[in-house]
């Protein structure tokens, strides 16, 4: 059972996304990602015209000659939400936590995927994956989903990004659309992001707040990390910290687009106090063009 307070934000969800979906998003995901799995077929010699990015070193190597991987399209995609739930995303100075937010953003794709007849599937991870449920298609499993987000309860309250990558590259070998949702306060991640990257369509969303990027003018305010309890004392008063905070936020967000971008991995950034969906919009449009 769950409350009814729970039920009405469910929803609400599940008739704002619906919503999204139908008059913004309708033709949009199935542009982006509709068509697009591709399932490994063979490996056959290299003929010109070939995509060079296609070539098989490991084959090619072995015979001294060029070899290629070809692919067949798959009627049916399977996405993936890998969503981080640590402790740090109950967190939000605005309208919704993080956690809230990577809700509503997975329900809005997942509601989209569906309505093309793909499948999807959730990861919830900490600092070690503590639920997975396997991917299938309709509404009532979307609504799951859903259901298991806003509900879940970590045991554990650190990140650790590794693990659900790992996981992830474990359980999963057809070629699907994976989404990382997470706030990215962590490190140790570019490698495992990169294996899985070569094989399938990942997408890394991150969510933060402005609170994250920018201290109020308030004063004295003792703060505590969600994950590890350590707590300092800032003196949000003074504006050379303000802008040294400020200043260290912009580097790190600079840092992580920079990551993404070395790995050819595609990033949608959303705050807590924006409209994720004219995001997404600009999200597919982008790479619509650059299809």
């Amino acid at each position: 059972m769950i409350s009814e307070e729970l039920a009405k934000k469910i929803r609400t969800i599940r008739i704002y996304t619906n919503k999204a979906v139908n008059d913004v998003l309708a033709g949009e995901y199935e542009s982006v990602f509709k068509g697009r799995g591709m399932e490994f077929d063979e490996v056959r010699e290299y003929q010109h015209g070939d995509d060079i990015r296609t070539i098989d070193w490991n084959v090619t190597a072995r015979t001294g000659h060029p070899y290629v991987k070809r692919y067949v399209e798959e009627r049916e995609l399977t996405v993936f939400f890998l969503v981080d739930l640590s402790a740090s995303g109950s967190f939000g100075s605005i309208r919704n936590m993080k956690n809230e937010v990577a809700a509503e953003l997975c329900a809005l794709l997942a509601f989209s995927a569906i309505k093309n007849n793909d499948k999807v599937g959730l990861i919830a991870f900490t600092d070690s994956v503590e639920m997975f449920i396997p991917p299938k298609k309709g509404a009532t499993h979307v609504l799951r989903l859903i259901r298991e987000i806003l509900t879940f309860s970590p045991e554990r309250g650190k990140t650790r990004i590794r693990s659900a990558l790992d996981f992830f590259g474990r359980i999963n070998r057809k070629r699907s659309v994976a989404f990382l949702v997470s706030d990215f306060l962590d490190s140790d991640f570019i490698s495992p992001m990169r294996i899985v990257a070569r094989r399938h369509d990942l997408i890394a969303v991150s969510i933060t707040d402005p609170r994250e990027r920018e201290l109020p003018n308030v004063g004295l305010v003792d703060l505590e990390d969600a994950e590890t309890g350590k707590q300092i004392l800032i003196d949000c008063g003074s504006q050379e910290v303000r802008r040294a905070f400020s200043a260290s936020s912009r580097r790190r967000a600079a840092e992580l687009e920079s990551q993404f971008a070395a790995m050819g991995v595609d990033h949608i950034p959303l705050q807590t106090k924006h409209d994720y969906v004219q995001d997404l919009v600009r999200f597919f449009k982008m790479r619509e063009r650059r299809r």
